[in-house]
């Protein structure tokens, strides 16, 4: 496995103007990245309004892995492609193509887009919902990844929010679009937002994977953090509720958080994959500090 930084460790610090993408590319090499995943929070490589595409910077970040020799492993975007107004998802599925035009001009090879709002209210991410709005997943799914086939692109569906996640749901979608250049980035802390068990739903997952994320979360009973956190807040350590309400979690630290990191890297070990495996930190400490010892945990158990 290859394992590096997803540039969402670093979101505060680009939004706040302390780091640029190029800077943060920089800082993943020097601690032993071996590969930078991009997710345009706190830069643009695209307009989503005027559709321009900021060429000067998508160079830049180019020439910038050239320098470092720290490959782009993915691209990885918000999308929603259930909106009920037929013009509003014709407009998303528009959107999301300039975004593979985007990866394509990276050099990318695999783009990440959700299928799903994150801010979906909770009471609309039922089995039955996930059945009615099932046939509208594969159909727009396979519209993307024909479109990305152009360039020798896979599409990637994360187990992201509330709604198309959860290892049989994902699976599902992934077979039922049926197309080789259709995958999955497995998120290895994502599962508990289901309250499933993320380290058997990992296990199921690997043959669908074509990349993955490395993520811990602190999990603990709702009853125990009363008035404590939200549903949509989950970056910066902030407390956030499972789709039962049952429990809440918190971003960790990789391996100092409730989930088992060398069960999960074992498993990923003993599936032979070989991908790239990004380490996504969203916990309260300062996205330096988390990143390198979450950088330091994953090579740690991945050489054991």
């Amino acid at each position: 496995m290859k394992i590096g930084l997803s540039s969402y460790s670093m979101d505060n610090l680009m939004q706040s103007g302390d780091m640029t993408i190029l800077d943060v590319m920089a800082f993943a090499k020097e601690h032993g990245a071996e590969h930078i995943e991009l997710v345009p929070f706190g830069f643009t490589l695209v307009d989503d309004q005027t559709g321009v595409f900021d060429e000067e910077l998508i160079a830049a970040i180019r020439t910038k892995s050239e320098e470092l020799s720290l490959p782009l492993s993915n691209y990885a975007v918000l999308g929603d492609l259930l909106k009920t107004d037929a013009d509003a998802c014709r407009a998303e599925i528009a959107r999301l193509k300039l975004h593979i035009d985007a990866a394509a001009k990276l050099g990318l090879k695999q783009m990440r887009h959700d299928v799903s709002s994150f801010r979906r209210p909770l009471e609309s991410n039922t089995q039955c919902d996930f059945e009615r709005e099932f046939p509208q997943m594969v159909e727009t799914c396979r519209e993307l990844c024909d479109y990305a086939a152009q360039y020798g692109i896979t599409t990637l569906v994360e187990n992201h929010g509330f709604f198309v996640n959860g290892s049989d749901r994902v699976i599902r979608l992934i077979e039922a679009v049926d197309r080789p250049n259709f995958r999955m980035v497995v998120d290895t802390g994502n599962f508990a937002c289901m309250d499933e068990r993320c380290e058997a739903a990992v296990k199921k997952c690997l043959p669908y994977a074509d990349m993955i994320h490395l993520k811990d979360f602190y999990i603990r009973k709702t009853t125990a953090l009363p008035g404590v956190g939200g549903l949509f807040r989950c970056d910066s350590g902030s407390w956030f509720s499972t789709v039962s309400g049952y429990s809440m979690l918190r971003g960790s630290i990789l391996a100092q958080g409730d989930l088992d990191i060398g069960d999960i890297i074992a498993s990923i070990k003993a599936s032979g994959f070989d991908g790239y495996v990004s380490i996504e930190f969203e916990g309260m400490e300062d996205p330096r500090a988390g990143s390198i010892a979450g950088l330091q945990a994953a090579r740690y158990f991945a050489e054991r």
